[in-house]
């Protein structure tokens, strides 16, 4: 099998021009098939405060009215997608930039919460990993925006973390998948305010015992699980770190690998 690599960014480099240039340079010379899944950043937030668009964050995660999807939407699969694609041709990687309604690509719901409503909010169902297949045999990058669709005419803002493991999950039936979640930390850290305290390896046994010992970031526990969770569904390994090390978390050099 093939090995594809399925990476995700977020506002850490998105919001810093020159590190996001450095990692896309990074992410062009890596060889083979690769799909790169971007989140937000702070544009979106910046756009709706020019446009007087109040701003409801609920645990982090952003109430999406209809006003906020327009916005979201033009930044997310717009603007950054475009960027991010255009910088990556000037790479000499020949990339497509999608949201999850291109080609049907994600299918979503919006979300049911029993006491928050959190509007045009999207819970994934499926990945149309065939069309996503289709593109990578032709040598293509795939760069996917967190917006995704219904498939009544609907789109939804989706959180990026949870599309690149949906991805991941679809396309581990036909390439050995390494889903990499790049984040402001070097790794999964016993001391948070030390970033030399990387726990370089983790499977199963490793991460029960150091939640029982509650060494674990409170923060971090919903991404080692959701990372449990794509390792269960095929992924062949996950792996945590900076962006700005990319090519060192692959070799294994750096971060954390998360393996079954």
């Amino acid at each position: 099998m093939e090995t594809l690599y399925i990476i995700k960014i977020g506002g850490n480099i998105i919001d810093r021009e020159e590190a996001l240039h450095a990692f896309l340079a990074s992410f062009a010379s890596l060889p083979g098939k690769k799909i790169l899944v971007h989140g937000g950043g702070k544009l979106a937030t910046q756009l709706a405060q020019k446009m007087g668009v109040e701003q409801q964050m609920v645990d982090g995660r952003r109430i999406t009215d209809a006003e906020t999807l327009r916005i979201v939407t033009m930044v997310y699969a717009g603007y950054i997608n475009k960027n991010i694609v255009a910088r990556l041709q000037a790479n000499g990687a020949n990339a497509i930039g999608l949201s999850g309604a291109d080609a049907n690509l994600i299918r979503a719901h919006k979300r049911q919460h029993p006491s928050i409503d959190y509007g045009f909010v999207g819970d994934i169902d499926t990945v149309n990993e065939k069309f996503l297949r289709s593109v990578l045999e032709q040598d293509l990058v795939v760069v996917a925006a967190p917006i995704t669709h219904d498939g009544n005419g609907i789109l939804l803002n989706t959180n990026a973390d949870t599309i690149a493991q949906e991805i991941a999950k679809a396309m581990s039936t036909s390439y050995r998948v390494q889903l990499i979640y790049s984040f402001e930390k070097k790794g999964v850290l016993l001391d948070v305010e030390d970033d030399n305290s990387v726990v370089s390896r983790i499977d199963p046994d490793a991460y029960a015992a150091l939640k029982q010992q509650q060494r674990i970031f409170a923060g971090m526990i919903p991404k080692l699980d959701n990372a449990f969770s794509a390792l269960q569904n095929g992924v062949d390994k996950v792996i945590i770190g900076k962006a700005e090390e990319l090519h060192e978390l692959i070799a294994g050099t750096t971060g954390t690998t998360i393996t079954q």
